[in-house]
């Protein structure tokens, strides 16, 4: 299993900061969290996605992964 965690307007559409999956590729995980959690398909196209601490933008394995954070824009100064 895969922790993934959501961070601000991510956490808010997913109406949680983090939840266990079993998805076996980026893609699925993907796919499988917009499924679960409709209001993710506006934002989940603009963040950024860290598998382990590494930013991933193609697909992969998550077979050994840990974590994978789903971080969208921040803004500020």
């Amino acid at each position: 299993m895969t922790r993934v965690r959501y961070f601000a307007a991510a956490a808010e559409a997913a109406g949680t900061e983090a939840e266990e999956r079993g998805e076996p590729s980026l893609d699925a995980l993907r796919a499988a969290v917009v499924a679960d959690h409709p209001a993710l398909a506006d934002i989940l196209p603009r963040c950024a996605v860290l598998v382990d601490g590494v930013r991933r933008d193609a697909d992969l394995s998550l077979a050994d992964a840990e974590l994978v954070d789903v971080l969208p824009p921040f803004a500020g100064g």
